[in-house]
């Protein structure tokens, strides 16, 4: 069965929308944005901008098949990560 979206253009949210469509609270979304620990974004002028494909991916990262599954892939809380930010390592350490 052909894609009925080929050839359009991507479809972008911005953050409320996007928050919307994961279920989360805008401000958490900023959250993630702020820490590195959400999904991919753009900057069109001032405004930032999440491609529905990369929501889609950031979710499809925290699938499991069972609470045991452990495939490697993590979608982190929205909180500072040692692991995600060297910049905030760097400070903790000096």
């Amino acid at each position: 069965m052909p894609d009925p979206n080929a050839g359009l253009p991507p479809r972008y949210l911005r953050t409320p929308e996007a928050a919307r469509f994961l279920g989360l609270s805008g401000r958490t979304l900023e959250k993630h944005r702020t820490y590195g620990t959400g999904p991919r974004y753009s900057k069109i002028g001032g405004r930032v901008v999440y491609a529905v494909t990369d929501l889609q991916a950031w979710v499809n990262r925290g699938t499991k098949a069972s609470t045991s599954d452990d495939t490697g892939e993590t979608v982190l809380p929205a909180k500072r990560h040692v692991a995600v930010s060297p910049a905030y390592a760097a400070r903790l350490r000096g």
